[in-house]
């Protein structure tokens, strides 16, 4: 039976360490070698190391014109757990272990077909999605291999639905400058770092909220606030770290130009560690998707709010789905799992799009 061989291999890319952070791996880390090892020799192999642990694994057979794409890394283990985290532990219908659902086991669903069929099949792998980098994909969709494929199917936990439509991830850090001096100076008020900071802050949440009555939600947190040394001293900087989850069809582009011109002190400066745009972003037709899914009798799901890599590639003009087996819920907690159920499902699918896709 095919779960039997797709356990053997999650329980082997189970106990690969590849937590991100601290992303401690290069094109010799050993799980490579176990995936060239699982699909055979008949396989093309590409490995890019981009550095600093980003690194991707191009796998073709034959001349597919369909993509899976599967990323490696997990979220770090977590205190607590009642099971091994970089063990495979069965209970009943649950799969436990770090990335079983995220999403080691599809990877695992992928290797076991790749093992049971001779169709033309292509899978690339990479290392760098959590934590928001997604420079293996975004180098990966400017490269001339990209060119070959008409579809891709990311495998994020979506319960074996298919998926075209989800939140993006803008991620934004700002910096204000002031005026330090002692705090009995009433240019405090105007000078303070941390005044500028709070004045742009009420700003970009009554905007935020202004955008939720239009039914745009924006989803839009602050999630750290630094600055100053002391209550008697003004204070000459101050540092945020915000975010924003766009919906379908929005630009990350232009909510970040929103909210940074509501500075009206002109002492900001912006820094954006990763804008992952929404599927599809602004301007970008689902059509092609909807007709890939509706052409393989898939059951089609509702939008999702996380983020996933699929818009990497529709923004590069390639329709991606978003298609893989457990639930989001089950992912990043303390003790991970997956279904056997959703990993035969899963198998399934992958299985007739191998087979039927032209």
């Amino acid at each position: 039976m095919a779960i039997g061989g797709v356990l053997n291999h999650l329980g082997a890319l189970i106990a690969f360490d590849t937590q991100n952070p601290p992303r401690s791996l290069d094109a010799d880390s050993p799980i490579f070698a176990y995936i060239n090892n699982a699909l055979g020799a008949d396989f093309k192999i590409e490995v890019t190391d981009h550095g600093l642990g980003r690194v991707s694994m191009l796998a073709v057979r034959g001349n597919p014109q369909m993509l899976f794409n599967v990323h490696l890394d997990t979220v770090p283990v977590i205190e607590g757990s009642r099971f091994p985290a970089l063990e495979m532990t069965r209970e009943g219908d649950r799969v436990y272990g770090r990335g079983s659902c995220d999403i080691k086991g599809a990877a695992a669903c992928l290797l076991e077909l790749a093992s049971l069929s001779d169709q033309p099949m292509a899978v690339l792998f990479t290392t760098d999605e959590e934590g928001a980098s997604g420079v293996c994909v975004a180098e990966f969709v400017r490269s001339e291999q990209s060119r070959a494929f008409k579809q891709v199917v990311v495998a994020e936990p979506t319960d074996c639905l298919a998926v075209t439509s989800h939140r993006g991830y803008l991620s934004v850090k700002g910096e204000f400058t002031g005026v330090s001096g002692h705090s009995s100076e009433p240019r405090a008020l105007k000078d303070n770092a941390l005044h500028k900071l709070s004045t742009w802050v009420a700003k970009a949440v009554t905007t935020a909220g202004q955008m939720e009555l239009e039914h745009r939600r924006p989803c839009f947190n602050v999630g750290e606030v630094h600055g100053g040394i002391k209550s008697n001293v003004i204070a000459d900087q101050a540092r945020l770290h915000w975010s924003a989850r766009l919906s379908p069809g929005d630009s990350n582009d232009e909510f970040l130009e929103l909210m940074t011109a509501l500075d009206s002190s002109d002492s900001a400066s912006w820094q954006v560690p990763f804008s992952g745009p929404p599927l599809p972003t602004d301007g970008r037709d689902i059509s092609q998707a909807k007709a890939f899914v509706e052409r393989h009798d898939i059951e089609a799901g509702p939008d999702v709010s996380f983020w996933t890599e699929a818009s990497l590639f529709a923004q590069a003009g390639i329709p991606a789905i978003v298609l893989g087996p457990g639930n989001i819920a089950q992912a990043h907690v303390v003790d991970e799992w997956v279904s056997l159920e959703q990993l035969e499902r899963a198998f399934e699918i992958y299985t007739n799009l191998v087979k039927g896709h032209d």
